[in-house]
């Protein structure tokens, strides 16, 4: 989940735009390369930036929520999305991947430990990776919680959202047969990987519609400017390919069954209030069982990194951990 919303609307309160001292494609094995890059302070206090999605990419804006004097930012595409090849392959694409690739990200920067940050989706692998490896992560940043059940994605895919936005629900769905609307991730799949191009950016086009229209509290419609085709498509296939297989997680609820191998790692969580994408009961359950976390709930705000008071909220969090100790 998570795709980006008016990123480029500046924010009063981000650190200025930079530009990365360190750019690469570094090959992960089996036919991936995947874009890094490090900008900040070389010999700061190194963070790990998961974006969302599956499939959405980082921008220049996520970059701006640390401090460059104090940080040494790390940011990455995922497999088969933003600047990372071949883009919008499923191929060797799951999550067990990520977190491989995570892995090698910290061996080749030489990074012991570090703050891993990360928003909806991003949450998912910020989740899952501290899980795999507590002793590489000093602090984790969670924005916007998802963790991969089958009761949030029935929750956005299956009809739940749509209670409050039903006439942008009847955009999403008219596409489809009314006899396939009982699983419309399965729908959307059979035409996201159909083999026609134009038949597949048509469908991603309306299954970003669908996410963007709902991840600010300022609800646009579907009326909006399109996502670029090849932007949609990776997106849209990434995302399909991730849920359509339980996120590759294992069973269902397998991150909260999996706190107990994190009870010495903190967290920061920051919940929009009236997120309808990831509705907060989510993070308050995390946060209930986690023990170690602190729990942030923006009011008047929604999903979106870009939303004023979540962004803002995000920016005060990383300031207050530059007195950590790493």
């Amino acid at each position: 989940m998570d795709k980006p919303v008016g990123h480029d609307n500046a924010h009063k309160g981000l650190y200025p735009y930079i530009e990365p001292y360190d750019q690469r494609l570094l090959d992960v094995g089996d036919g991936h390369r995947v874009y890094v890059e490090q900008c900040g302070n070389p010999d700061g206090m190194p963070v790990v930036v998961l974006h969302g999605g599956p499939g959405g990419g980082c921008s220049p804006t996520m970059r701006r929520f640390f401090d460059p004097a104090h940080y040494r930012v790390i940011l990455f595409d995922q497999r088969g999305c933003g600047r990372s090849k071949p883009s919008a392959s499923t191929h060797e694409n799951t999550t067990a991947h990520l977190l491989a690739d995570i892995e090698l990200i910290r061996n080749t920067l030489e990074i012991s430990r570090w703050v891993v940050f990360g928003g909806s989706w991003g949450a998912t692998l910020a989740l899952a990776y501290t899980q795999a490896q507590p002793q590489a992560v000093a602090h984790v940043v969670l924005r916007g919680v998802f963790m991969g059940t089958r009761a949030e994605l029935d929750w956005f895919y299956g009809g739940g959202a749509a209670r409050f936005f039903p006439e942008l629900w009847a955009q999403f769905t008219r596409a489809i047969p009314e006899d396939e609307h009982g699983d419309l991730i399965a729908a959307y799949s059979k035409r996201l990987f159909s083999g026609d191009i134009h038949e597949e950016n048509r469908f991603a086009r309306a299954w970003t519609r669908w996410e963007n229209a709902l991840a600010s509290i300022e609800t646009r419609g579907l009326l909006g400017a399109d996502a670029p085709s090849d932007y949609a498509r990776a997106f849209a296939r990434l995302e399909n390919h991730y849920f359509s297989n339980g996120c590759f997680l294992g069973e269902d609820g397998a991150l909260m069954n999996g706190l107990w191998k994190m009870t010495n790692v903190p967290g920061t969580i920051v919940q929009g209030r009236y997120d309808m994408i990831c509705p907060p009961t989510t993070a308050w359950e995390l946060h209930r069982n986690w023990g170690r976390s602190r729990l942030e709930m923006v009011g008047l705000s929604g999903h979106a990194l870009s939303e004023p008071a979540i962004a803002r909220e995000l920016v005060r969090v990383m300031n207050q951990m530059r007195h950590v100790e790493m």
